[in-house]
Protein backbone atom coordinates (compact mmCIF):
# COMPACT_ATOMS: atom_id res chain seq x y z
CA UNK A 1 0.00 0.00 0.00
CA UNK A 2 2.83 2.58 0.42
CA UNK A 3 3.90 2.00 -2.60
CA UNK A 4 0.44 2.60 -3.95
CA UNK A 5 0.18 5.41 -1.77
CA UNK A 6 3.02 7.41 -3.28
CA UNK A 7 1.95 6.75 -6.49
CA UNK A 8 -1.07 8.97 -5.94
CA UNK A 9 0.81 11.63 -3.68
CA UNK A 10 3.25 11.85 -6.54
CA UNK A 11 0.23 13.55 -8.98
CA UNK A 12 -0.47 16.27 -5.45
CA UNK A 13 -0.82 19.35 -7.37
CA UNK A 14 2.63 21.98 -7.36
CA UNK A 15 2.44 25.69 -6.42
CA UNK A 16 6.24 25.85 -7.50
CA UNK A 17 7.59 27.08 -10.20
CA UNK A 18 10.44 27.19 -11.99
CA UNK A 19 13.56 25.01 -11.27
CA UNK A 20 13.14 25.08 -7.23
CA UNK A 21 11.99 21.36 -6.80
CA UNK A 22 14.52 19.62 -4.90
CA UNK A 23 11.61 17.86 -2.54
CA UNK A 24 9.10 15.97 -4.58
CA UNK A 25 5.44 16.42 -3.18
CA UNK A 26 5.26 13.29 -2.05
CA UNK A 27 8.20 13.40 0.05
CA UNK A 28 6.23 16.04 1.65
CA UNK A 29 2.93 14.36 2.10
CA UNK A 30 4.38 10.97 3.05
CA UNK A 31 7.26 12.82 5.64
CA UNK A 32 4.14 13.98 7.22
CA UNK A 33 2.46 10.46 7.14
CA UNK A 34 5.19 9.03 8.78
CA UNK A 35 4.54 11.46 11.63
CA UNK A 36 0.98 10.27 12.13
CA UNK A 37 1.86 6.72 11.08
CA UNK A 38 4.00 6.24 13.78
CA UNK A 39 3.03 8.62 16.22
CA UNK A 40 6.49 10.18 16.68
CA UNK A 41 6.10 13.76 16.26
CA UNK A 42 10.04 13.57 16.06
CA UNK A 43 10.20 11.36 13.67
CA UNK A 44 11.80 13.37 10.66
CA UNK A 45 14.54 14.81 13.09
CA UNK A 46 15.64 11.48 13.87
CA UNK A 47 15.67 10.26 10.68
CA UNK A 48 17.29 13.23 9.61
CA UNK A 49 20.09 11.90 11.82
CA UNK A 50 20.08 8.36 11.25
CA UNK A 51 20.77 9.47 6.78
CA UNK A 52 23.41 11.91 7.85
CA UNK A 53 25.12 9.46 9.88
CA UNK A 54 24.42 6.05 7.75
CA UNK A 55 23.25 7.67 4.62
CA UNK A 56 19.74 5.85 4.48
CA UNK A 57 17.14 6.27 7.03
CA UNK A 58 13.63 4.32 7.74
CA UNK A 59 11.78 7.32 6.68
CA UNK A 60 12.93 5.95 2.93
CA UNK A 61 12.70 2.25 3.37
CA UNK A 62 9.31 2.53 5.24
CA UNK A 63 7.78 5.16 3.99
CA UNK A 64 9.03 5.91 0.27
CA UNK A 65 10.38 9.18 1.41
CA UNK A 66 13.47 9.95 -1.42
CA UNK A 67 14.40 13.32 0.52
CA UNK A 68 12.92 14.75 3.70
CA UNK A 69 12.05 18.34 3.38
CA UNK A 70 12.27 20.62 6.96
CA UNK A 71 9.32 20.79 8.85
CA UNK A 72 8.61 24.26 7.95
CA UNK A 73 8.92 23.38 4.03
CA UNK A 74 6.65 20.57 4.52
CA UNK A 75 3.86 22.91 6.00
CA UNK A 76 4.91 25.53 2.75
CA UNK A 77 4.50 22.59 0.10
CA UNK A 78 1.32 21.24 1.71
CA UNK A 79 -0.77 24.21 2.60
CA UNK A 80 -2.18 24.54 -1.50
CA UNK A 81 -2.92 21.31 -1.55
CA UNK A 82 -6.77 20.27 -1.12
CA UNK A 83 -7.56 17.20 1.13
CA UNK A 84 -10.35 15.80 -1.84
CA UNK A 85 -6.53 14.87 -3.52
CA UNK A 86 -6.27 12.15 -1.66
CA UNK A 87 -9.48 10.72 -0.68
CA UNK A 88 -9.46 8.66 -3.51
CA UNK A 89 -6.78 6.30 -1.16
CA UNK A 90 -9.77 6.06 1.31
CA UNK A 91 -11.83 4.11 -1.87
CA UNK A 92 -8.76 1.65 -2.79
CA UNK A 93 -8.57 0.83 0.81
CA UNK A 94 -12.40 0.37 1.12
CA UNK A 95 -12.22 -1.82 -2.14
CA UNK A 96 -9.09 -3.85 -0.57
CA UNK A 97 -11.21 -4.80 2.29
CA UNK A 98 -14.27 -5.84 0.22
CA UNK A 99 -12.35 -7.98 -2.11
CA UNK A 100 -10.76 -9.82 1.24
CA UNK A 101 -14.47 -10.43 2.50
CA UNK A 102 -13.48 -8.37 5.63
CA UNK A 103 -16.65 -6.20 5.15
CA UNK A 104 -18.84 -8.88 5.52
CA UNK A 105 -18.22 -9.24 9.60
CA UNK A 106 -19.61 -5.54 9.82
CA UNK A 107 -23.00 -5.94 8.62
CA UNK A 108 -25.50 -5.92 11.01
CA UNK A 109 -29.58 -4.95 11.15
CA UNK A 110 -30.97 -6.47 8.33
CA UNK A 111 -27.63 -7.80 6.74
CA UNK A 112 -26.65 -3.72 6.72
CA UNK A 113 -23.23 -1.74 6.60
CA UNK A 114 -23.06 0.24 9.60
CA UNK A 115 -21.79 3.85 8.78
CA UNK A 116 -22.04 5.76 12.01
CA UNK A 117 -21.79 9.99 11.12
CA UNK A 118 -21.02 12.37 13.98
CA UNK A 119 -18.99 16.12 13.51
CA UNK A 120 -16.19 17.04 15.76
CA UNK A 121 -13.66 19.66 16.18
CA UNK A 122 -10.09 19.64 15.54
CA UNK A 123 -8.54 22.59 15.98
CA UNK A 124 -9.64 25.98 17.72
CA UNK A 125 -7.80 29.18 18.31
CA UNK A 126 -7.84 32.98 19.08
CA UNK A 127 -5.38 34.49 17.30
CA UNK A 128 -4.81 31.79 14.29
CA UNK A 129 -6.76 31.36 11.28
CA UNK A 130 -7.07 30.78 7.79
CA UNK A 131 -9.86 31.51 4.89
CA UNK A 132 -11.16 28.30 5.58
CA UNK A 133 -11.64 28.65 9.57
CA UNK A 134 -14.87 28.75 11.28
CA UNK A 135 -15.82 31.46 13.33
CA UNK A 136 -17.63 31.90 17.08
CA UNK A 137 -17.85 35.17 18.46
CA UNK A 138 -17.61 34.57 22.18
CA UNK A 139 -19.59 36.76 24.88
CA UNK A 140 -16.73 38.77 25.55
CA UNK A 141 -16.95 40.14 22.04
CA UNK A 142 -14.11 38.13 20.86
CA UNK A 143 -13.64 36.22 17.63
CA UNK A 144 -12.70 32.80 18.26
CA UNK A 145 -11.86 30.80 14.76
CA UNK A 146 -11.99 27.02 14.63
CA UNK A 147 -11.86 24.13 12.18
CA UNK A 148 -14.42 21.04 12.61
CA UNK A 149 -15.13 18.00 10.62
CA UNK A 150 -17.74 15.05 9.63
CA UNK A 151 -15.77 11.86 10.40
CA UNK A 152 -18.13 9.03 9.01
CA UNK A 153 -17.13 5.17 9.56
CA UNK A 154 -18.50 1.80 9.41
CA UNK A 155 -19.46 0.15 12.76
CA UNK A 156 -20.92 -3.12 13.89
CA UNK A 157 -21.96 -4.27 17.46
CA UNK A 158 -19.15 -6.56 18.99
CA UNK A 159 -16.20 -4.76 16.76
CA UNK A 160 -13.29 -4.15 17.95
CA UNK A 161 -12.29 -1.90 14.92
CA UNK A 162 -14.01 0.68 12.89
CA UNK A 163 -13.30 1.66 9.06
CA UNK A 164 -12.74 5.65 8.68
CA UNK A 165 -14.25 6.77 5.58
CA UNK A 166 -13.79 9.97 3.57
CA UNK A 167 -14.00 12.92 5.92
CA UNK A 168 -16.45 16.25 4.93
CA UNK A 169 -14.67 19.06 6.44
CA UNK A 170 -17.35 22.25 7.39
CA UNK A 171 -15.40 25.34 6.00
CA UNK A 172 -16.97 28.07 4.08
CA UNK A 173 -19.04 27.13 0.73
CA UNK A 174 -18.83 29.38 -2.28
CA UNK A 175 -22.07 31.29 -3.24
CA UNK A 176 -23.01 31.04 0.50
CA UNK A 177 -23.51 33.97 2.72
CA UNK A 178 -24.27 31.88 6.18
CA UNK A 179 -21.77 29.94 8.12
CA UNK A 180 -21.32 26.14 6.98
CA UNK A 181 -22.24 23.96 9.48
CA UNK A 182 -22.44 20.32 10.47
CA UNK A 183 -25.87 19.02 8.83
CA UNK A 184 -25.02 21.18 5.53
CA UNK A 185 -21.32 19.11 5.32
CA UNK A 186 -23.02 15.89 6.14
CA UNK A 187 -25.59 16.40 3.63
CA UNK A 188 -22.91 17.17 1.26
CA UNK A 189 -20.91 13.78 1.88
CA UNK A 190 -23.98 12.03 1.28
CA UNK A 191 -24.35 13.60 -1.99
CA UNK A 192 -20.89 12.71 -2.88
CA UNK A 193 -20.71 9.40 -1.74
CA UNK A 194 -24.45 7.96 -1.46
CA UNK A 195 -24.71 6.50 -4.46
CA UNK A 196 -20.91 4.35 -3.99
CA UNK A 197 -22.79 2.69 -0.51
CA UNK A 198 -25.94 2.28 -1.79
CA UNK A 199 -24.93 -1.04 -3.14
CA UNK A 200 -23.31 -2.28 -0.44
CA UNK A 201 -26.81 -2.20 1.57
CA UNK A 202 -26.01 0.43 4.46
CA UNK A 203 -27.55 1.81 7.11
CA UNK A 204 -26.62 5.30 8.11
CA UNK A 205 -26.50 5.92 12.27
CA UNK A 206 -26.40 9.56 13.44
CA UNK A 207 -27.42 11.46 16.84
CA UNK A 208 -30.39 13.63 17.31
CA UNK A 209 -29.29 16.51 14.74
CA UNK A 210 -29.90 14.11 11.81
CA UNK A 211 -33.27 13.35 12.38
CA UNK A 212 -35.00 15.44 10.26
CA UNK A 213 -37.54 15.06 6.90
CA UNK A 214 -35.09 17.14 4.62
CA UNK A 215 -31.85 14.55 5.69
CA UNK A 216 -33.94 11.43 6.29
CA UNK A 217 -35.73 11.93 2.84
CA UNK A 218 -32.27 12.34 1.16
CA UNK A 219 -31.04 9.08 2.87
CA UNK A 220 -34.28 7.19 1.29
CA UNK A 221 -33.78 8.77 -1.94
CA UNK A 222 -30.17 7.42 -2.10
CA UNK A 223 -31.40 3.89 -1.27
CA UNK A 224 -29.63 4.05 2.14
CA UNK A 225 -31.51 3.22 5.73
CA UNK A 226 -30.95 4.72 8.74
CA UNK A 227 -31.43 4.57 12.95
CA UNK A 228 -31.16 8.02 14.17
CA UNK A 229 -31.50 9.34 17.77
CA UNK A 230 -35.19 10.52 18.26
CA UNK A 231 -35.18 12.50 21.49
CA UNK A 232 -39.06 13.86 22.98
CA UNK A 233 -37.73 17.50 23.14
CA UNK A 234 -36.68 17.94 18.86
CA UNK A 235 -39.71 15.69 17.91
CA UNK A 236 -43.01 16.88 19.53
CA UNK A 237 -45.26 15.52 16.64
CA UNK A 238 -43.48 12.24 16.89
CA UNK A 239 -44.32 11.78 20.74
CA UNK A 240 -47.94 13.99 20.41
CA UNK A 241 -48.89 10.81 18.28
CA UNK A 242 -47.51 8.13 20.04
CA UNK A 243 -49.76 9.86 23.67
CA UNK A 244 -53.11 7.39 24.44
CA UNK A 245 -51.68 4.90 22.12
CA UNK A 246 -51.22 1.15 22.94
CA UNK A 247 -47.88 0.74 21.79
CA UNK A 248 -46.44 -3.05 21.61
CA UNK A 249 -43.77 -3.72 24.33
CA UNK A 250 -40.88 -6.77 24.31
CA UNK A 251 -39.37 -6.70 27.48
CA UNK A 252 -35.78 -9.11 28.46
CA UNK A 253 -33.38 -9.82 31.09
CA UNK A 254 -29.65 -9.97 30.55
CA UNK A 255 -27.16 -10.41 33.64
CA UNK A 256 -24.03 -7.98 33.92
CA UNK A 257 -22.37 -10.43 35.59
CA UNK A 258 -23.21 -9.07 39.23
CA UNK A 259 -27.16 -7.70 38.62
CA UNK A 260 -29.61 -8.66 36.54
CA UNK A 261 -31.10 -5.67 34.27
CA UNK A 262 -34.47 -5.33 32.83
CA UNK A 263 -34.55 -4.04 29.11
CA UNK A 264 -37.90 -2.68 28.21
CA UNK A 265 -38.57 -2.14 24.57
CA UNK A 266 -41.53 0.02 22.90
CA UNK A 267 -41.82 0.65 19.29
CA UNK A 268 -44.53 2.00 16.74
CA UNK A 269 -44.63 1.62 12.91
CA UNK A 270 -45.68 4.61 10.71
CA UNK A 271 -45.51 7.50 12.99
CA UNK A 272 -45.15 11.27 11.45
CA UNK A 273 -41.42 12.76 11.64
CA UNK A 274 -42.65 16.50 11.53
CA UNK A 275 -46.32 18.59 11.77
CA UNK A 276 -46.48 18.83 7.99
CA UNK A 277 -49.43 17.12 5.44
CA UNK A 278 -46.02 15.59 3.64
CA UNK A 279 -44.38 14.14 6.80
CA UNK A 280 -42.67 11.36 6.62
CA UNK A 281 -43.37 8.34 8.19
CA UNK A 282 -40.73 6.65 10.19
CA UNK A 283 -41.04 3.66 12.84
CA UNK A 284 -39.89 5.01 16.22
CA UNK A 285 -38.31 2.67 18.78
CA UNK A 286 -37.00 2.77 22.67
CA UNK A 287 -34.76 1.24 25.15
CA UNK A 288 -35.22 1.79 29.08
CA UNK A 289 -32.78 -0.18 30.80
CA UNK A 290 -33.60 -1.11 34.74
CA UNK A 291 -31.84 -2.39 37.58
CA UNK A 292 -33.47 -4.38 40.29
CA UNK A 293 -33.82 -1.57 42.63
CA UNK A 294 -35.69 0.64 39.45
CA UNK A 295 -32.76 2.79 38.80
CA UNK A 296 -32.87 3.62 35.12
CA UNK A 297 -29.44 3.11 33.82
CA UNK A 298 -29.59 3.55 30.23
CA UNK A 299 -33.06 5.55 28.31
CA UNK A 300 -32.97 6.18 24.50
CA UNK A 301 -35.25 6.37 21.51
CA UNK A 302 -34.66 6.23 17.37
CA UNK A 303 -36.25 6.40 14.16
CA UNK A 304 -35.93 3.96 11.44
CA UNK A 305 -36.95 2.96 8.21
CA UNK A 306 -36.19 -0.72 8.69
CA UNK A 307 -39.87 -1.97 9.87
CA UNK A 308 -39.98 -3.25 13.73
CA UNK A 309 -41.21 -6.05 15.13
CA UNK A 310 -40.96 -8.16 18.42
CA UNK A 311 -38.29 -10.22 16.46
CA UNK A 312 -36.18 -7.42 15.23
CA UNK A 313 -36.66 -4.20 17.36
CA UNK A 314 -33.34 -5.34 20.11
CA UNK A 315 -31.57 -5.56 17.19
CA UNK A 316 -32.17 -2.35 15.61
CA UNK A 317 -31.57 -0.74 18.92
CA UNK A 318 -28.04 -2.37 19.38
CA UNK A 319 -27.28 -1.14 15.67
CA UNK A 320 -28.25 2.49 17.36
CA UNK A 321 -26.28 2.28 20.14
CA UNK A 322 -23.25 1.42 18.22
CA UNK A 323 -23.05 5.01 16.96
CA UNK A 324 -21.04 5.85 19.96
CA UNK A 325 -18.50 3.97 18.16
CA UNK A 326 -17.66 7.13 15.95
CA UNK A 327 -17.12 9.44 19.19
CA UNK A 328 -15.28 6.40 21.15
CA UNK A 329 -13.79 4.29 18.39
CA UNK A 330 -12.96 6.98 16.08
CA UNK A 331 -12.50 10.76 16.89
CA UNK A 332 -11.75 9.51 20.87
CA UNK A 333 -8.59 7.67 19.58
CA UNK A 334 -7.79 9.75 16.78
CA UNK A 335 -7.43 12.98 19.71
CA UNK A 336 -6.30 11.09 22.75
CA UNK A 337 -4.65 7.44 21.32
CA UNK A 338 -1.43 9.01 20.39
CA UNK A 339 -2.79 10.43 16.75
CA UNK A 340 -2.77 14.09 18.48
CA UNK A 341 -6.09 15.31 16.04
CA UNK A 342 -6.05 18.25 17.98
CA UNK A 343 -2.62 18.82 18.02
CA UNK A 344 -1.80 22.24 15.72
CA UNK A 345 0.63 20.37 13.48
CA UNK A 346 0.73 23.87 11.30
CA UNK A 347 -2.41 25.81 10.07
CA UNK A 348 -1.34 27.33 6.85
CA UNK A 349 -3.80 29.77 4.86
CA UNK A 350 -5.18 27.71 2.55
CA UNK A 351 -5.91 24.15 3.08
CA UNK A 352 -3.10 22.50 5.61
CA UNK A 353 -5.43 21.74 8.40
CA UNK A 354 -7.96 20.05 6.98
CA UNK A 355 -4.79 18.35 4.41
CA UNK A 356 -3.16 17.32 7.71
CA UNK A 357 -6.23 16.08 9.32
CA UNK A 358 -6.77 14.02 6.77
CA UNK A 359 -3.61 12.03 6.63
CA UNK A 360 -4.23 12.19 10.53
CA UNK A 361 -7.25 9.82 9.21
CA UNK A 362 -5.28 7.93 6.99
CA UNK A 363 -3.06 7.20 9.47
CA UNK A 364 -5.26 5.18 11.58
CA UNK A 365 -6.83 3.38 8.82
CA UNK A 366 -3.38 2.14 7.43
CA UNK A 367 -2.90 0.58 10.69
CA UNK A 368 -6.66 -0.54 11.01
CA UNK A 369 -6.35 -2.24 7.37
CA UNK A 370 -2.82 -3.78 8.80
CA UNK A 371 -5.03 -5.07 11.83
CA UNK A 372 -7.83 -6.52 9.48
CA UNK A 373 -5.13 -8.20 7.12
CA UNK A 374 -1.45 -8.27 7.73
CA UNK A 375 -0.63 -11.52 9.93
CA UNK A 376 2.20 -10.29 11.37
CA UNK A 377 0.82 -7.23 12.19
CA UNK A 378 -1.79 -8.88 13.76
CA UNK A 379 -0.04 -11.38 15.50
CA UNK A 380 2.65 -8.51 17.46
CA UNK A 381 -0.66 -6.41 18.34
CA UNK A 382 -2.19 -8.84 20.19
CA UNK A 383 1.17 -9.82 21.95
CA UNK A 384 1.82 -6.65 23.12
CA UNK A 385 -0.35 -5.07 26.21
CA UNK A 386 -1.11 -1.99 25.23
CA UNK A 387 -1.61 0.21 21.78
CA UNK A 388 0.91 2.65 23.84
CA UNK A 389 3.35 -0.05 24.31
CA UNK A 390 3.36 -0.66 20.38
CA UNK A 391 4.14 2.67 19.92
CA UNK A 392 6.42 2.91 22.36
CA UNK A 393 8.56 -0.25 21.10
CA UNK A 394 8.15 1.52 17.15
CA UNK A 395 9.14 4.63 17.98
CA UNK A 396 12.30 3.37 19.84
CA UNK A 397 13.44 0.90 17.40
CA UNK A 398 12.94 3.22 14.68
CA UNK A 399 15.13 5.62 16.00
CA UNK A 400 18.06 3.85 16.45
CA UNK A 401 17.88 0.77 13.87
CA UNK A 402 17.63 0.90 10.29
CA UNK A 403 14.87 -1.75 9.03
CA UNK A 404 14.63 -2.30 5.01
CA UNK A 405 11.30 -3.05 4.88
CA UNK A 406 8.42 -3.25 7.48
CA UNK A 407 8.35 -6.78 6.90
CA UNK A 408 12.07 -6.87 8.49
CA UNK A 409 10.64 -4.62 11.14
CA UNK A 410 7.40 -6.69 12.13
CA UNK A 411 9.69 -10.19 11.94
CA UNK A 412 12.58 -8.62 14.12
CA UNK A 413 10.01 -7.44 17.02
CA UNK A 414 8.32 -11.32 16.71
CA UNK A 415 11.25 -12.81 17.20
CA UNK A 416 11.98 -10.30 19.93
CA UNK A 417 8.90 -11.93 21.75
CA UNK A 418 9.67 -15.68 20.31
CA UNK A 419 6.81 -15.83 18.67
CA UNK A 420 6.22 -18.24 15.58
CA UNK A 421 6.66 -16.13 12.84
CA UNK A 422 3.24 -15.94 10.44
CA UNK A 423 4.28 -15.97 6.36
CA UNK A 424 4.31 -12.40 4.67
CA UNK A 425 1.14 -10.78 4.09
CA UNK A 426 1.79 -6.92 3.74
Amino acid sequence: MVGSFRQRLSSLPDKRTGKNTRYGMEDAALSAFSVFFTQTPSFLSYQRMMAGSKGKSNAQSLFGVHRIPSDNQIRDLLDAVAPEQVFPVFEEILQVLAEQGQLEGFRSVADTLLIAIDGTEYFSSSRIHCSNCSTRTLTSGETHYFHSVITPVIVAPGQAHVIPLVPAFIVPQDGHDKQDCETAAAKRWLMQHGERFSPLKVTVLGDDLYCHQPLCQQLLDQHLNFILVCRPQSHTTLYEHLEGIDIPTLTTKRWTGKIEETYTYRYLNGVPLRDSHDALLVNWCELTVTRPDGKVTYKNSFATNHPLSDENVAEVVLAGRTRWKVENENNNTLKTKGYNLEHNFGHGKQHLSSFLATLNILSLLFHTLLELLDLKYKLLRSHLPTRKTFFDDLRALTRYMYFDSWDHLLTFMLEGLELDIPPNTS
